[in-house]
């Protein structure tokens, strides 16, 4: 098994953090990320990459997050999460 690094805050969502996301099968199409109390910006490049491979990303507080997330499984779409504790 890879080792995938420990996210505890948006500056530590990496390309490898990400790469969990890209492993799962069926595959995903949408990612939802919950950045904490906020809404962090991520590097243009990593969300570039996701979309390069197929996967939508959206970033968002985590509570707004939670909520996207539950809203697109009602929907039946194929999403994950990615959540930080506010």
């Amino acid at each position: 098994a890879r080792n995938v690094p420990q996210v505890g805050s948006h500056r530590d969502i990496s390309h490898e953090s990400l790469s969990l996301f890209r492993l799962l099968e069926p595959q995903i199409e949408i990612l939802v990320l919950g950045t904490g109390d906020r809404v962090e910006r991520l590097h243009p490049a990593m969300l570039k990459q996701m979309r390069e491979c197929g996967i939508a990303v959206e970033v968002q507080d985590t509570a707004n997050a939670c909520a996207t997330f539950n809203f697109l499984m009602n929907e039946k779409r194929m999403v994950a999460a990615g959540l930080i504790p506010p």
